[in-house]
């Protein structure tokens, strides 16, 4: 049964429970890994994962708070011999910058490295990531400080869906991709330029009528907000959880 973990949960300023947002799909043959940040290895041991099975690599956007761990992801697959072709999916803005960050690290004198494949995803609504028998991944452009895209996973088999907003201001293109979702992972960084306050997300689950909406990429530490889950239940009538590191969901 095909399932997401939740890798990360924090916002840019992580803390010793809450790791920088990303997260994880796993099915019968695949595991994608969606962003990748710190310690990549250790991360997913954690989660009872192997870094050795990861098939894919989708990345939404060059902040090094999703991005910091790509570097060492690729150096240590290539440190353990894998020989598997690796396949990574960002838009162009966001594959640039990293084919010129491991061009910094010289990663084409790597001896016997193994093959990348790297998928430049248009930048339109709804676009067909990823297809298979066990899901259909789309994205879309979102508006953040640099060029963005959220997620939405349908799952044919269980006629389930998820959606991710990624970082974001309050945009249509999230309503669309979390339209009648069974889980939308909304943002809760704060209402500023590119980010959206958990009142706003709450807001996004409601038009998108979505049926559960967990909060992702919030304030912890000293910056942590005990309103969150208040604010968003104001402005949505479902369920409201604050999306913790290693929770899991069955698709």
């Amino acid at each position: 049964m095909p399932k997401v973990i939740i890798l990360g949960s924090s916002n840019a300023i992580p803390d010793e429970s809450h790791e920088n947002s990303h997260m994880a799909l796993i099915g019968d043959d695949r595991l994608v890994l969606i962003d990748c940040v710190s310690n990549p290895i250790v991360r997913l041991r954690k989660a009872g994962l192997d870094v050795e099975n990861i098939t894919d690599l989708i990345l939404t956007h060059f902040h090094p708070d999703h991005v910091s761990g790509v570097p060492l992801l690729l150096m240590d697959l290539w440190l353990l011999g894998r020989e598997q072709e690796l396949r990574i999916y960002g838009l162009d803005y966001t594959l640039d910058r990293l084919e010129t960050l491991m061009g910094l690290y010289a990663w084409d004198s790597w001896p016997r490295f193994f093959p990348v494949e790297m998928n430049r995803l248009a930048d339109k609504e709804m676009n067909l990531v990823q297809e298979n028998d066990q899901w259909r991944i789309f994205s879309s452009p979102v508006s953040h400080i640099i060029p963005n895209i959220g997620l939405r996973i349908e799952f044919p088999n269980s006629k389930k869906v998820f959606a991710y907003s990624c970082d974001t201001e309050p945009c249509p293109q999230v309503v669309k991709l979390a339209n009648n979702s069974d889980v939308l992972i909304h943002e809760s960084a704060g209402a500023s330029r590119g980010h959206s306050s958990a009142s706003q997300a709450g807001q996004i689950a409601n038009e998108a009528q979505a049926k559960q909406l967990y909060l992702i990429h919030y304030p912890n530490g000293n910056f942590k907000d005990n309103n969150l889950l208040s604010n968003a239940n104001g402005s949505f009538g479902g369920p409201v959880k604050l999306a913790e590191d290693f929770l899991e969901f069955e698709f």
